[in-house]
Parts: structure tokens; sequence; C-alpha cells
């Protein structure tokens, strides 16, 4: 890891101009990312500018059908909150599957979704829950939001506040994790709400998350497991690796969907 400036600012605009006058500057949520990949040498940012002092990024509400959770709220507060389990008991479960004990103490929501890793399981939840991410300029819907692997609409400089959550009709997360570090090979979020039903893929496409309009036209007639089709996504369009080839990821979206289907009731 090479040297660099460090900042730990007490509130939002402070981080901003710390962010902006930094030659090439990087926040730090959590750092179950960022920290790895600057210890192997594949980042070297010239400052850290470091979010977990500032208390409005933290915490969690549910207000008029909508649960709104910091950005730098805690894996593990997500999971053990009254609230998110009371209002959206999937996401609750999620956020309590995400890697390991350490994990979860560390890492953030905020700093999960700006990273877009395309195995993450908060992307899932975003999309499928037809979330929106505020930041320190504007709100941006979860279809506009993920544009690629690792890659988000964020512009420079801009910083992830919250995001905040439709309470859905039903809802439910079921992901085929590595046995070793939990990521998703294949993580399915199916969530009925008022104006339809969405299907989130996560940890399988080579484009990031992505919706499965098949599915929630099936799932918008006949919500039920047998309403899933095996072979409608693309084993073109998976990714394959060591863990997992692309028509086996593609197997397994159909058998993730159906459990989710399943458990959302």
């Amino acid at each position: 890891m090479q040297s660099f400036n460090y900042a730990k600012p007490a509130s939002l605009a402070d981080a901003a101009a710390a962010l902006a006058k930094a030659e090439d500057g990087t926040l730090l949520a959590g750092g179950q990312t960022l920290l790895p990949t600057m210890k192997a040498r594949l980042a070297a940012p010239s400052d850290l500018v470091d979010l977990a002092g500032i208390a409005e990024l933290k915490g969690i509400s549910v207000s008029g059908g909508t649960v709104t959770i910091g950005a730098m709220t805690r894996h593990a507060d997500v999971a053990g909150s009254a609230e998110v389990k009371g209002a959206i008991p999937a996401l609750a479960a999620l956020a309590g599957g995400i890697g390991d004990q350490a994990v979860r103490n560390r890492g953030t929501i905020g700093g999960s979704v700006a990273n877009n890793d395309p195995a993450a399981d908060y992307p899932a939840a975003v999309l499928g829950l037809g979330a929106t991410v505020r930041t320190n300029s504007r709100s941006i819907a979860a279809d506009d939001f993920f544009t690629g692997l690792f890659d988000t609409a964020l512009n420079a400089g801009e910083i992830v506040t919250a995001v905040s959550f439709p309470v859905p009709q039903k809802a439910a997360y079921v992901k085929f994790p590595n046995p070793a570090s939990r990521y998703a090979m294949v993580g399915v979020f199916v969530a009925k709400t008022a104006s339809g039903v969405r299907v989130a893929v996560t940890g399988a496409g080579n484009g990031g998350v992505f919706r499965v309009p098949a599915y929630e036209a099936a799932l918008a007639a006949n919500f039920s497991p047998s309403a899933i089709a095996d072979g409608v996504i693309s084993a073109a369009d998976m990714n394959s690796d060591l863990h997992a080839d692309a028509e086996y990821r593609a197997h397994l979206v159909a058998v993730m969907a159906r459990r989710a289907v399943a458990a959302a009731g």
C-alpha cells in the first residue's frame, strides 16, 4: 500500500470539499473493497476521505411506505433493524446474508451500492424494489443508476447519502453463494408491488445487475414458481469463471427465481 493523505470530515459539505480539492481522492465508507484493493496495489488514491464521522449519513427511517437507509448504515444494522424487518423483511434478510460477521459489521449500504460489484447483494435489492439512490446533489432512480460492471451514474465528486426503498406487497431474495466469500454466484430479488412485479439478478450477468422482463410479465399474470420457465436467460449474457460457467449460471437464475417467488409467498 502506498502513502496517502487522510481526512475524516464531520459534515457532508466538508467531505465534498475535501474530495474536490484532492488530486485523486477516493471516498472511504466501510472499506471492505477499497482497502484490500489498495493493499494489493490495484488502487493508489492520493487522498482518502473517510465518511465514518458524518452522523447525517447514518440511520434508518420508515415513513409513508418508504424505508430510507443512510449511506453509512452498516449491513449488520440493516439486518437487525426492527423497522426494516417489519416493512421489508426481504431486505433485512439480504443484509444478514452479506459476507460474514466481520464484513457485516464494517460494510455499508452506500459503499456497496456505489461500488456496484457485479456479485454484490444490495444492487439486486435496489433494482428489484425500484429504489431511489439519493446523493448530495440529486436523486437517481434504480433503473438509471447501475450502468455496468463497477460502474454507476455517479458523477465525479458525487456522494451517496441514502437509499430509499418503496415497501412492496411481498418480496424475497435468494442467492447461490460462493461457499468461501459468500458473494452471490447468482442472486435473485423478486418484488410484487402495486405497480407490478420486478425481478433483479446479481452475480450472473456479464454487464452487472439486471432485470428480467420476461419473468416480470409472467409473474404479473401468475405469481407462482411455476410461472418461471427455464431457458429464458441466454448463456451468452452470463459470466463464466472457475466457480460456474455461463450455462450453469443461466440455469441457476431460473432456479433462484423460483425459490425467491416461493419464499415471497
